[in-house]
């Protein structure tokens, strides 16, 4: 296909997305108060979290591009962030492409994520490296933001009139990040970030990015768990987060959980289960709340305990995290670092 006939293609594919699905951006499952573990609420149509059975999931590829160049994530930090909270997020998105770090490692996670391909046989990059960062540390559309606010946002950052990101829609990633004070819609009632593309009408470009918010004040038991528990469990414990920061703890398996599906659906046309595909269920939904090995319901599975007592399940660059496997299309069950990392 012709260069301008496979723009073209992508213009048009990304409009009718547009008109089909309006503001429905895809989001990540967590502990919310309606949902009743162990029960059919946490089966394939509801929160789809379990870990190895295949008698649900079609996960099928639709024909859309994925990300086979090297990925860049430009990072949009909106409201006020502490350096220490940017180092732990900073030194999560590093870590991806660190093929030297201990085993288990957030590499190995990812070369799950690799096995992913497009319809010429291309693998998912390896390459994850963070590009450019824009600071909007005034609130410059307020502390109440809207799902097509956080467009605006984004438009903002790519507009700036000194140091705007780049504009790079084949390759790029834009994450979104909001501080601990800022609310956004149906943050904690419904998600704790979501991913989509951006509409040519309010960005001029279709981007695909990603939100998440830092629930340390709004909803920690929901959007940070298991590092804080939900109040209407008494009866959990929360676990002790590796970097002693539990708002930013939770919003690292969030952020991994999107770029893994930003990577292999990033116009919402690539992998996904389900036949709505206004609602696909993507490869991080199908393992959502799954850190380890016998993960399911309410059970997160087996992990990892530092010397000082903390939970993690894999390494980075001088660092532990806690995150979700993914959904390994190859042999039908939700994998980490364990199968891949060698």
């Amino acid at each position: 296909m012709a260069p301008s006939a496979s723009r073209t293609s992508v213009f048009l594919t990304a409009a009718i997305l547009t008109l089909l699905f309006a503001i429905t951006p895809i989001a990540c499952w967590r502990p919310w108060p309606h949902l009743n573990p162990n029960s059919s609420d946490l089966l394939y149509d509801a929160s789809k979290k379990f870990e190895g059975s295949s008698e649900f999931v079609h996960l099928r590829y639709h024909m859309g591009p994925v990300l086979t160049g090297n990925i860049t994530v430009h990072t949009i930090w909106y409201g006020r962030w502490q350096k220490s909270q940017k180092k732990i997020i900073r030194g999560f998105i590093n870590s991806i492409s660190d093929v030297h770090a201990r085993h288990p490692s957030v590499a190995g996670w990812w070369r799950t994520v690799q096995l992913y391909t497009d319809q010429t046989g291309a693998n998912i990059s390896h390459t994850v490296q963070l590009g450019q960062e824009k600071n909007d540390r005034f609130y410059s559309h307020g502390k109440s933001l809207t799902r097509l606010s956080i467009q605006s946002v984004i438009r903002s950052a790519v507009t700036a009139r000194t140091k705007p990101l780049p504009i790079n829609p084949r390759n790029g990633l834009y994450l979104l990040l909001t501080s601990d004070d800022v609310y956004v819609q149906d943050f904690c009632g419904q998600v704790c970030g979501f991913h989509y593309f951006t509409f040519p009408s309010i960005v001029g470009y279709t981007l695909p990015y990603a939100w998440v918010g830092n629930s340390a004040k709004q909803c920690p038991g929901v959007c940070a768990y298991p590092f804080a528990v939900p109040e209407f469990r008494p009866g959990w414990k929360a676990l002790k987060s590796p970097n002693g920061d539990v708002g930013v703890e939770g919003m690292i398996s969030v952020i991994a959980h999107e770029i893994a599906e930003l990577a292999t659906n990033p116009l919402v046309n690539a992998w996904y289960a389900g036949q709505d595909p206004s609602a696909p269920v993507e490869i991080a939904d199908l393992c959502e709340g799954i850190y380890g090995t016998g993960g399911g319901g309410s059970y997160t599975g087996q992990m990892l305990t530092d010397h000082d007592g903390a939970t993690y399940n894999m390494n980075g660059i001088r660092r532990k995290f806690l995150v979700q496997w993914v959904w390994n299309h190859v042999v039908s069950y939700c994998t980490g670092p364990n199968a891949l990392d060698q």
